[in-house]
């Protein structure tokens, strides 16, 4: 094909900048397999996950920097998710470990955890959610599971299935309301099988829902697996933000980078269109200036989002259109745009 080569595709791509890193895709090592045929040009993109908010975007670009080339008549564009020298974690086939946190109870962080698996899946991402919130398992209830599958012997424990996200919880092996008075090496125990005996496969991501505070599991998590990152989540008021601060100093001294904040329950929204600040404002953008991470998302007062959790229908399943799970599904493609960030970066 006279006139187009290789190099003058490569050169048209680096003119084009992934919008989260600010850099172009041919330093990035995302263009892969460039082949001409007759006027037709097509290549790889290759993003780190499949959930990539600005696919779309990147896809457009790629596409109208190679037709601007004299002598193309057609471009091909196929968008792929496998990370070049990606490293599986340990003797896991998962990509990122992302742990979700808080400092009190009671701030939906649960909720935010299963909201983020199940919008991420719904992305095409491959999702698995880890309930290691040992003291109060509340996962099975919300993602509408009672019970795991059987296990076959040759394989490990096998991860119940719902909304397309593997999910794990101590909730499946004890009896509904029965107390937990577990400590140091019971917990590391119990964290260490979750991750390491459970058939999870392959995975994007693995969300792992804390238990509030900082103690045994947050310690145990670390010393099992290497976190990719974390995200905080509390509530508009003062006393939210001096206990989520302390997710924040534990985050850091266990070197786990923050990917960011959410700020749930932040206000109600009246029939009129004006927003009430039911308790409170500011405090999550002051936990986010702390932590020297963005403020991902402030998710409304919604009962959509109590009732779907109350229900086992999470509400970017059950209501996708609700104000509540459109910010929740903001949410999950920020944390997919930040974890992209810093895999590039």
């Amino acid at each position: 094909m006279p006139g187009v080569t290789k190099d003058r595709v490569l050169q048209a791509l680096s003119q084009v900048q992934d919008p989260e890193l600010h850099r172009d895709l041919v330093s990035l090592g995302m263009v892969k397999d460039v082949a001409i045929e007759n006027a037709t040009v097509s290549f790889t993109i290759e993003l780190t996950t499949p959930a990539c908010p600005l696919r779309q975007q990147i896809q457009r670009d790629a596409e109208q920097a190679v037709m601007a080339l004299e002598g193309v008549d057609s471009v091909r564009v196929t968008m792929g998710a496998k990370v070049p020298g990606d490293e599986k974690i340990k003797d896991l086939a998962i990509k990122n470990i992302i742990a979700v946190g808080s400092g009190k109870g009671g701030v939906g962080k649960s909720t935010v955890a299963v909201n983020m698996a199940v919008a991420l899946s719904q992305c095409g991402a491959s999702v698995g959610l880890l309930d290691a919130d040992i003291y109060g398992p509340n996962v099975p209830m919300m993602m509408g599971v009672e019970a795991l599958p059987p296990s076959p012997k040759e394989k490990g424990i096998q991860p119940a299935l719902a909304y397309g996200v593997k999910v794990m919880s101590i909730g499946f092996m004890v009896s509904p309301g029965q107390p937990l008075i577990w400590r140091g090496p019971m917990l590391h125990s119990a964290i260490k099988q979750f991750l390491m005996d459970v058939d999870w496969g392959e995975l994007d991501y693995l969300i792992i829902d804390l238990p509030p505070g900082t103690g045994d599991v947050q310690l145990s998590l670390v010393q099992t697996v290497p976190l990719s990152g974390g995200v905080i989540v509390t509530m508009p008021q003062q006393v939210s933000f001096d206990d989520a601060a302390r997710a924040v100093s534990m985050f850091k001294k266990l070197d786990v980078p923050i990917l960011g904040v959410v700020e749930n329950m932040s206000y109600l929204k009246l029939e009129d269109g004006s927003l009430r600040r039911l308790f409170g404002e500011g405090g999550g953008e002051q936990l986010a200036r702390m932590a020297g991470s963005p403020l991902l998302a402030e998710i409304p007062i919604d009962e959509g989002i109590r009732e779907g959790g109350d229900q086992g229908e999470p509400v970017v399943a059950s209501a996708p259109e609700s104000p509540g799970a459109k910010a929740l599904n903001a949410l999950a493609m920020s944390v997919a745009a930040r974890m992209s960030m810093t895999l590039r970066g």
